[in-house]
C-alpha cells in the first residue's frame, strides 16, 4: 500500500432509508470526505429488507435531522434516481444531488420514482430541469451508473450502504459505526 491512504468509496441507493442516514452522518463531518459512489442496489442482486421504521426515526432523531416522512411506496424504484444522481457526480454534485434526493424521499415523503421529485432535487442544487433529462438519457450516463454497479460487485459490495475503505469493505446495518476511525467521524 502507498503512503497515501485511498479515498473511501460510500455505495449507496436513494431509495434505501439505512443510505440516507449513513449520507447524512458522512455529510454532517467529513474529517475524510468519501467518493459518493451511486449504484442501483437491484442491479447489485440486493433485496430491499423490511424496514425498521421506528428504528430509523430514531436513529434520524439521534443524528438531529429532520423527522422521517415516509414515503407511500417504499422502495421507490430508483433507476431514474440512480441515473439522475450519477449524471449530478459527472458535474461534481453527487453530494448536493444525493442529499437534496434523500431529503426529498425522507423527510419530504415524496416518491423517488416520481420524475417531479428528481428534479426537484437537482433544482436544489442548481441542476436546470432541462439538462437533468437529457443527462438521464444519455448513454454514458446509463454506462457509468453500470459501471459503478460492476466496481461494487468487483469489491463485493452485497449490501448497502456500504462503505470501501481501501482492501476493506465495511456494509450494512451499523456501517458508520464500523467505519467511523476511517472516515474521521466521532460516534
Amino acid at each position: 500500500m502507498s503512503a497515501r491512504a485511498e479515498q473511501p468509496v460510500f455505495y449507496y441507493d436513494l431509495a434505501d432509508p439505512a443510505c440516507y442516514l449513513a449520507a447524512e452522518r458522512i455529510a454532517t463531518a467529513p474529517a475524510v470526505l468519501p467518493e459518493w459512489e451511486p449504484v442501483l442496489a437491484r442491479s447489485l442482486g440486493i433485496v430491499p429488507a423490511a424496514v425498521d421504521r421506528p428504528a430509523v426515526e430514531a436513529q434520524a432523531a439521534s443524528l438531529g435531522i429532520q423527522p422521517v416522512r415516509w414515503p407511500a411506496r417504499l422502495p421507490s424504484d430508483s433507476e431514474t434516481a440512480m441515473l439522475a444522481a450519477t449524471f449530478a457526480k459527472r458535474g461534481g454534485r453527487a453530494v448536493a444531488f444525493s442529499l437534496a434526493a434523500f431529503r426529498q424521499a425522507f423527510a419530504a415523503g415524496r416518491d423517488l420514482g416520481d420524475l417531479d421529485t428528481v428534479l426537484l432535487a437537482g433544482a436544489a442544487c442548481e441542476i436546470h430541469p432541462t439538462a437533468m433529462l437529457k443527462g438521464i438519457q444519455l448513454r454514458g450516463v446509463r454506462a457509468a451508473l453500470e459501471q459503478a454497479c460492476a466496481r461494487a460487485r468487483s469489491v463485493g459490495v452485497g449490501a448497502l450502504p456500504a462503505v470501501a475503505l481501501g482492501a476493506d469493505l465495511v456494509q450494512g446495518a451499523g456501517v458508520i459505526e464500523r467505519a467511523a476511525s476511517a472516515l474521521g467521524l466521532g460516534v
